[in-house]
């Protein structure tokens, strides 16, 4: 195969050594390694319809990445190394944008971080982001359905894409970038390849949705004493503007834990609260609009305390707390972390009943959770007694605990996978839960559009088919 390929891809195009492969066959949190005999990066979607038009013929797997920043073990590639990697981060142009008609057309490549650069330059902005920003690419982003922290106003990835380039198992290109307001040609291809996690196809391009440039951006630091208070803070917002971007909520020891873990942060409030929030608007009226809620809150006992930032550089600072939570964290020691979602309006109740039902049934545990509570998603961290060994913890602990808290999450009504999707870590629990008919069109699916099973193996979705290696 990869000789096949060498004169359409160019041999720089063709990475075989393992320094310069390495980095690319573990996850984020270093949890899943695999090992690939190559890695392939295409300049092109003609490549990459190359690429697949080949593994095809040579019955050979493909996993493609981008930033290789899924929280999930989405993009790593098998461990027994009969995968290719394919790297679209040279895939990296923005096509077009017009601000005017609000659209980007955008490669799979490019940097989210970049994108809002771009945007802004142009007169718009992009409204997703999120902590991995930095790094993570827009084919990413697309794959997984991202969510991020300006779900509540603007939605998922998923909202945001108007139009889909991709390649399929077999090569076909599938050019899908015209922003249709009307098409009724049958499935809709485009939302299909949104959230699949490259099991489907492999995503090329897209035209995304931009919004016009903010007229101002507020934001406040409040603490409450409980999840129910600050839920009903939530509405108040809601009721008094339509320009709410964020409202996160935060407990005070993922506060504390950026604090210690994060050189230059600072508390923006004084004393001790037991929960934190981070709220933000983008409503003409700015910070007059954020004073006169915060001072009903406190006049109604909702907030103990708050304050208003009074500058793009303390907004800047709110976010940076908000922002290195995960990475905080990790410094705490192993942990079983959970991605999930229920109802808003169940949210603050199974924060705290989940919490208690953990550490009663795994005692010697800590857990807790912070999140988005405008769209009901939770960062569900459960974390190990201290002294735990690491290894054990994981291979014996996690999935029982994964186990008790998906169970709650389901009869709570939610979902186990909120943001970060399926991957490899979920895949198990999906079958365990997700109902027949659910798991049986999922199968259909993946087995209708890569009948060898080629694309991104074991993540996802698993599919009894004859050996793609064969």
């Amino acid at each position: 195969m990869l000789a096949d390929l060498a004169p359409i891809l160019g041999e720089k195009a063709i990475v075989t050594d393992r320094e310069h492969i390495a980095p690319w066959e573990s996850d984020w949190r270093q949890r899943y390694h695999g090992t690939a005999p190559a890695m392939l990066q295409p300049a092109s979607t003609g490549h990459v319809a190359a690429i697949m038009a080949a593994a095809t013929r040579h019955r050979v797997p493909i996993v493609a990445q981008g930033g290789n920043s899924s929280m999930v073990g989405g993009a790593t590639p098998p461990a027994d190394g009969r995968a290719l990697i394919v790297s679209l981060r040279r895939l990296d142009r923005i096509r077009s944008i017009d601000a005017a008609a609000g659209f980007a057309v955008v490669e799979a490549g490019v940097i989210l971080e970049t994108l809002h650069g771009a945007a802004i330059d142009a007169g718009a902005r992009f409204p997703l982001t999120l902590g991995a920003k930095g790094s993570a690419t827009v084919g990413g982003l697309v794959s997984t359905n991202a969510g991020g922290t300006q779900v509540l106003r603007f939605g998922s990835m998923r909202g945001l894409v108007a139009g889909i380039e991709a390649v399929f198992a077999d090569g076909g290109i599938h050019d899908g970038l015209s922003p249709l307001k009307k098409d009724n040609r049958g499935y809709d291809l485009t939302q299909l390849l949104v959230g699949a996690e490259g099991t489907l196809g492999i995503v090329t391009a897209a035209t995304l949705r931009l919004v016009p440039l903010a007229p101002t951006r507020s934001a406040a630091w409040a603490g409450t004493h409980t999840p129910a208070a600050a839920l009903t803070l939530l509405r108040r917002f809601q009721a008094a503007t339509d320009a709410l971007e964020s409202f996160e909520i935060l407990p005070c020891e993922s506060l504390d834990a950026v604090l210690r873990h994060v050189p230059g942060t600072r508390s923006p409030l004084g004393g001790v609260h037991r929960w934190h929030l981070l709220i933000e608007t983008t409503d003409e009226r700015g910070n007059a609009l954020i004073e006169r809620e915060l001072a009903r809150a406190l006049d109604d006992g909702l907030i103990a305390d708050a304050t208003i930032a009074a500058s793009e550089t303390q907004v800047g600072d709110f976010w940076r707390i908000r922002d290195s939570i995960s990475d905080s964290e990790r410094a705490l020691g192993p942990a079983s972390q959970h991605d999930l979602s229920v109802p808003v309006e169940a949210m603050p109740g199974f924060m705290m009943a989940a919490a208690t039902a953990c550490e009663a049934a795994f005692p010697g545990t800590h857990a807790s959770g912070f999140g988005h509570l405008g769209d009901g998603n939770i960062h569900f961290h459960v974390r190990a007694a201290p002294g735990t060994d690491p290894s054990r913890w994981y291979a014996d602990d996690v999935p029982r605990v994964t186990r008790f808290v998906d169970d709650l999450v389901i009869a709570a009504g939610g979902s186990i996978a909120a943001e970060h999707g399926i991957g490899q870590m979920k895949i198990d629990e999906l079958e365990r839960l997700a109902s027949p008919a659910r798991l049986n069109a999922l199968r259909r699916v993946k087995a209708g559009l890569d009948p060898l099973g080629l694309l991104n193996p074991g993540k996802l979705v698993r599919v009894a088919q004859a050996d793609a290696t064969q």
